[in-house]
């Protein structure tokens, strides 16, 4: 069922659904919490698809906050809610209100959600682009148990994770760190497997993926070792190294898909890491409304303590010139002129060794 609203208010928003509770023929509602989604028109129908879906495993109240205050002046004083409410089999297991606020009214989105929000029942707020940053300063964050944003969409990913350390709260998390579940569980079994002392990682990526940097820091965290950072064409995370006395366990992925796990005195298994939709993600984070401390140590340890892959041994840097050949050098320099003592007094000093080369490059 789907009813549209113009130029409405938050009051005439809760009677429509009721209405259409009553009219489905389930006035009581079942739903454990409010997902509140900040985004825009052009994020809208893929953020609410995610939610829709995420609602099958927690039924909830999907409000999506649409702000157009207007590029116009006439425009952004024009002040108006329109609202498009969904239930039933449009709104997953829940119900969709879908608020785009006009003018002024953009900048008090707070006022026009707080009346929405479920009685006694928690509020997740998500930013799938744009987030604020300080998400729990937000007005719409202050109204949340639980904060999610993701860096990924933003325009220096791997920068971002420095913002959200400084402004990290409880209760604060980030897409980037629910994309490496599968990879922190893979770890953790083997090492649960394979008791070792690990000396050092390497975790291997695509460049400007915030989850490779997530990743790389819990190891540091959790290990306490160096770990060393390799830039790779993805698909996002393709390897994690852990090194060891009596070898190497590599975890392996070079396709987004499966990934292979290899152990000293195992056989390579085969196992599941396929990347997620952002309607898993979602549906993880909504498992668990309490302050997520592990992510909390690894975001607030910063990215320059990973290591950068030293150069091969026996390769010249850029910088430093090539050496040169001593023939080559010898050769190039002016010859003495016969019977010029000035001349042959430096080969003298040298204890002959120019004076040999001298006489192989005229040879």
């Amino acid at each position: 069922m789907k009813i549209d609203l113009t130029n409405t208010t938050s009051s005439k928003i809760n009677a429509a659904l009721m209405d259409a509770r009553r009219a489905g023929g389930n006035a009581a509602g079942g739903m454990v919490l409010t997902l509140v989604i900040v985004t825009d028109e052009g994020s809208a129908y893929d953020a609410l698809k995610a939610a829709n879906d995420a609602s099958r495993e927690h039924p909830n109240r999907t409000l999506a906050v649409i702000k157009r205050a207007g590029r116009s002046p006439r425009a952004r004083a024009e002040t108006r809610l329109d609202a498009e409410i969904l239930v039933g089999s449009d709104a997953g297991s829940g119900e969709t209100v879908i608020l785009r606020m006009h003018g002024e009214l953009a900048s008090h989105a707070q006022s026009v959600v707080l009346p929405l929000l479920l009685p006694d029942a928690p509020v997740v707020v998500w930013w799938p682009e744009n987030a604020p940053l300080h998400p729990a300063q937000d007005p719409l964050g202050a109204l949340a148990q639980r904060r999610i944003t993701d860096a990924v969409t933003a325009e220096s990913p791997v920068g971002q994770l420095a913002q959200r350390a400084d402004s990290y709260t409880p209760g604060d998390t980030d897409l980037a760190w629910t994309r490496i579940t599968g990879w922190r569980s893979m770890l953790a079994a083997a090492l649960d497997q394979r008791p070792a002392k690990i000396t050092s990682v390497v975790v291997a990526g695509e460049s400007y993926n915030p989850s490779v940097e997530l990743l790389g820091l819990w190891l540091m965290n959790r290990l306490n070792v160096p770990v060393e950072r390799v830039v790779t064409a993805g698909p996002g995370i393709t390897a994690v190294t852990l090194r060891t006395q009596d070898g190497a366990i590599v975890l392996d992925r070079p396709d987004g898909l499966m990934g292979t796990l290899c152990m000293p005195g195992s056989p390579d298994r085969q196992v599941a890491l396929k990347r997620r939709e952002t309607s898993e993600l979602i549906a993880e984070e909504l498992r668990r409304l309490d302050p997520d401390d592990i992510y909390a140590s690894a975001v607030r340890t910063p990215v320059e303590r990973l290591r950068e892959p030293a150069e091969p041994d026996g390769e010249a840097s850029p910088e430093a010139p090539a050496a040169a050949d001593p023939a080559a050098t010898a050769a190039a320099e002016p010859q003495p002129a016969a019977g010029d003592e000035a001349a042959d007094e430096p080969a003298e000093k040298s204890g002959g060794r120019k004076t040999a080369s001298r006489k192989r490059a005229s040879s």
